[in-house]
């Protein structure tokens, strides 16, 4: 297993993040983007929220990698939909690349 820790920003705006969640609550997310997610190796994903600031916990199988889900991810009209629908939502954080939403942390500690 590898797991891996990004973070993206909501607008910040309550009404949106409301509206993000409810489309992240069970039962209301696509079952296209869960089965895209779990065909890509992963075999866990969290996101977690604090004002507008998340936090994504994923954990993979040894299939996995970024490259090869992003090209399953162009390759999918409804994750393509899902992804234009989600930007809506989100916004990139400061330092990170022109378009891009989710960003890498670096791990710093481990006890």
């Amino acid at each position: 297993m590898k797991k891996y820790c990004l973070t993206c920003d909501l607008v910040d705006d309550p009404a949106l993040i409301a509206e993000y969640e409810h489309w992240h609550s069970a039962g209301n997310g696509w079952p296209e983007i869960k089965k895209s997610i779990l065909d890509a190796g992963l075999t866990n994903m969290e996101i977690y929220r604090f004002g507008n600031r998340m936090f994504m916990i994923m954990e993979t199988d040894d299939s996995f990698d970024f490259e090869r889900k992003a090209a399953m991810d162009a390759a999918n009209p409804k994750v393509q939909e899902w992804e234009q629908l989600m930007w809506k939502f989100q916004q990139s954080v400061p330092g990170s690349k022109p378009g891009e939403k989710w960003v890498m942390l670096n791990k710093i500690f481990q006890l």
